[in-house]
C-alpha cells in the first residue's frame, strides 16, 4: 500500500541551514541590526546541535513582519532561493525521493521553514505537499502572529495530514536530521538520520535506524 514519506528540509535535504543564511543575507542588506543576528545565529547553532529551543528565535522573527506586505516576502524569498539555497540540494536526495515516486508514496515536506521558501523546495524537488511554519495574514499584510511547526508540533501537523489521507504512521517514512523532531521519528514506521546531530545519532544508533549520508552539493 502506497503511504507517506516525509522529509525535513534544512541540513537534510539542503547541505545548509536556510535561517543561518537568511540571517547573513538579512544582515548585509541592512535589514536586521547586528546584535539582533548574532543572538539569531547562537540560537541557531544550538538548534543545529540538537539542544536549542529555535521556536522562540521563530516567533521573534515572525512579530517582527507585522506590517510587511506578504508579495515583497515572497518575492525576496524566491531569489534568496535561486540565488543561496538551490545549489545546496544534497545530491544523495533525488534518488530517495524518486524510489519513493515510484513506489506511490506521497512526497511531503515537513519542515520548521516559511511556507515560502518551502514552496520553492516543493518544486525544485517536484514534491507533493507541505507542512511548514505558516504566517498570518490579513489584505496581503503579515499581522505579526503565525503558526510554527517545530519539535511537537511537526507531529501535530503530520498527524492532521495523514487523517485527511486515511494513511496511518505504519505506512510512513521520515528524514531527518534532527533530534528536535524526535516525536515523529519515535511513531513513524521508518525512521532515518541524515546527517544527524549529536543527539540524534547517539539516538538513531541505540535504536538501530538507518544513518543516511547524502552527501554535500
Amino acid at each position: 500500500m502506497p503511504g507517506v514519506a516525509f522529509f525535513d528540509l534544512d541540513r537534510t535535504i539542503l547541505d545548509c541551514n536556510s535561517a543561518t543564511l537568511w540571517v547573513k543575507r538579512q544582515l548585509r542588506e541592512g535589514r536586521m541590526r547586528r546584535m539582533d543576528a548574532i543572538k539569531m545565529g547562537l540560537m541557531i547553532g544550538m538548534y543545529q546541535m540538537g539542544r536549542g529551543n529555535i521556536d522562540v528565535a521563530v516567533k521573534q522573527a515572525i512579530r517582527g513582519l507585522k506590517g510587511d506586505r506578504e508579495d515583497e516576502i515572497r518575492q525576496r524569498t524566491e531569489i534568496f532561493w535561486a540565488e543561496e539555497i538551490a545549489q545546496r540540494i544534497r545530491p544523495g536526495v533525488m534518488p530517495v525521493i524518486e524510489a519513493h515516486r515510484a513506489a506511490g508514496d506521497a512526497l511531503v515536506l515537513l519542515t520548521g521553514s516559511s511556507t515560502y521558501l518551502s514552496q520553492c523546495a516543493l518544486e525544485a524537488l517536484r514534491m507533493d505537499h507541505i507542512l511548514c511554519t505558516l504566517f498570518d495574514v490579513v489584505d496581503g499584510t503579515f499581522t505579526g502572529e503565525g503558526t510554527l511547526c517545530y519539535g511537537p508540533g511537526k507531529r501535530v501537523a503530520a498527524q492532521a495530514y495523514l487523517d485527511d489521507s486515511g494513511v496511518g504512521w505504519e505506512d510512513c517514512s521520515f528524514y531527518t536530521d534532527s533530534y528536535t523532531d524526535i516525536s515523529v521519528l519515535d511513531v513513524v514506521a521508518h525512521p532515518v538520520a541524515v546527517h544527524p546531530d549529536p543527539r540524534l545519532l547517539r539516538r538513531a544508533r541505540k535504536s538501530g535506524w538507518p544513518v543516511a549520508d547524502w552527501g554535500k552539493a
